[in-house]
């Protein structure tokens, strides 16, 4: 019966003396995470391992789903423990582990050792081949393949042994919040979410600007991007969530600038709110979701004539993804229903007939100049009155 868990990291392990930071992370989220799971649990760190023991019952599947949530984590082992080193009662404890997990159906192992206790009687080889003698005798469904195993067979002497033949896949990565703090330009659509969840993944902690229009957007398009942040938490922890009425200024952009102009003007203002507030939030950077070539905002030029008005980087981790390899990422995190609901966003209300596609950022700054003599003071008011909601994953 699985007592244990074993947590495996991968990029932590080539880190030099500062080590001891992200793997402190990687234990701080996986409590984090673990207080959400029924039982109680005890997590701690041993030579390149984190190891959580249960303390009372709980559930399989919900703590593996919990942990393949926490960036940092190369693979998850479900483990039993055994108390008592002696071999055959390890090799015993192993075989009964190996039925409730195979079952009866054939298959071909090999068994791996790690002895870190070197005061135990047998080394790692004979450990492997006492071991697979003893699960070929007891179990007549298994055959050696020391090449091509179907199952991977583990035992581990440390101050206890831990036997386990399942490794689930983890989410890899860094812990978040061993990478600073960024401002995520969060839209309705399918890629902005994504790109979250991409920063996230490199251990940045998320804070996130949404720009709202109504009467234009409904109540209805606020709570879908209020949804999507709390899909994205689920993997980036508690996102605050920076709701901007952006209707006064798209409306006097566009009464103002020229119409094929539009939208990488709104852009450009859009970018200039989220550095203030990211400033504000002492933020390092911003991210978006864009795309090279995606849509006419999206072109190298466009792109361009957006960052120039930013003076903090601007991470797009999308940049040279086509549509379906970004929808295979919001499907497996599962935002991908959320962001195709039919509730359209500020961008999608006010696009140009025929948008511009190689701006030229010295025409773009010119067309703003039309805008001097009130665009100050509402870019202003609308940071000042933003609303502020902290989105939380799912108890």
């Amino acid at each position: 019966m699985v007592q244990a868990f074993l947590v495996k990291y991968a990029e932590i392990g080539i880190k030099g003396k500062n080590r001891y930071v992200f793997e402190d992370a990687l234990v701080r989220r996986i409590k984090e995470r673990l207080q959400r799971c029924q039982g109680d649990f005890f997590v701690e760190k041993e030579q390149g391992r984190i190891y959580i023991e249960a303390k009372s019952a709980f559930d399989e599947d919900e703590v593996i789903d919990g942990l393949t949530h926490v960036f940092g984590i190369a693979h998850i082992c479900p483990v039993v423990l055994v108390e008592d080193k002696t071999f055959s009662h390890i090799c015993e404890q192993l075989v009964e582990h190996m039925r409730e997990e195979l079952g009866d159906t054939p298959f071909t192992f090999k068994v791996f050792a790690k002895r870190s206790d070197k005061n135990y009687d047998m080394q790692s080889p004979e450990i492997c081949m006492e071991a697979g003698s003893y699960i070929l005798e007891h179990m007549p469904n298994a055959s050696v393949d020391v090449h091509h195993p179907q199952v991977k067979v583990y035992v581990e002497i440390r101050q206890r042994a831990y036997v386990y033949v399942t490794s689930i896949k983890g989410p890899g990565g860094m812990p978040v919040g061993t990478a600073d703090r960024s401002m995520l330009l969060l839209s309705g659509g399918i890629d902005s979410p994504v790109a979250g969840y991409m920063m996230a993944k490199r251990g940045v902690r998320i804070e996130a600007v949404y720009f709202h229009a109504p009467p234009y957007t409904s109540d209805r398009a606020k709570q879908k991007v209020v949804d999507l942040a709390q899909l994205v938490s689920e993997y980036a922890g508690d996102i605050k969530l920076h709701i901007v009425n952006f209707t006064d200024i798209q409306l006097y952009i566009y009464e103002q600038c020229p119409h094929d102009e539009l939208t990488i003007i709104m852009r450009r203002y859009m970018m200039r709110i989220a550095q203030k507030i990211a400033e504000e939030r002492h933020c390092l950077s911003l991210i978006t979701g864009e795309s090279v070539g995606q849509v006419a905002s999206q072109t190298m030029q466009s792109l361009a004539a957006t960052d120039a008005v930013c003076t903090i980087p601007v991470f797009r981790p999308l940049i040279a993804f086509d549509k379906n390899e970004i929808i295979e990422v919001a499907e497996r995190i599962h935002t991908f229903e959320t962001s195709i609901q039919p509730f359209e966003d500020c961008c999608t209300i006010f696009v140009a007939k025929h948008p511009v596609t190689k701006p030229n950022i010295s025409k773009m700054e010119e067309s703003e100049k039309q805008l001097e003599e009130k665009i100050d003071e509402m870019v202003s008011r609308a940071i000042d009155e933003r609303e502020v909601v902290t989105v939380r994953p799912e108890m």
